[in-house]
């Protein structure tokens, strides 16, 4: 296989994943949307130590690049991840603090 074949290949693959990711997510209830990201961080926390190891691997500087990006991005995805589930979860809190709403009345 050429690098050319190789790179379209996994464009290809990235094509495929991001469509299928996004098909599966946008059919997802509301209700399941907490359990299901928070289960989720898992595995982008794999994917970024993949994208980690795929850019120490990278020899010519456009799969740098990629690998790179790639790793900003799960990072990015991570860590929005954990916050969003943070949030929601402490929307659900239940241990007496009281938030602004309820001091209104």
């Amino acid at each position: 296989m050429t690098d050319v074949t190789m790179l379209w290949t996994a464009v290809y693959i990235a094509m495929l994943a991001a469509f299928t990711g996004y098909v599966v997510i946008s059919r997802v209830p509301a209700i399941l949307h907490t359990p299901l990201m928070s289960g989720s961080n898992f595995i982008h926390g794999i994917v970024l130590v993949g994208a980690m190891v795929a850019l120490g691997l990278a020899r010519t500087p456009l799969e740098q690049a990629i690998g790179f990006i790639a790793v900003v991005l799960g990072a990015a995805n991570v860590t929005g991840g954990y916050v969003v589930t943070e949030r929601i979860l402490q929307m659900f809190d239940r241990s007496g603090k009281k938030t602004g709403k309820e001091e209104r009345k």
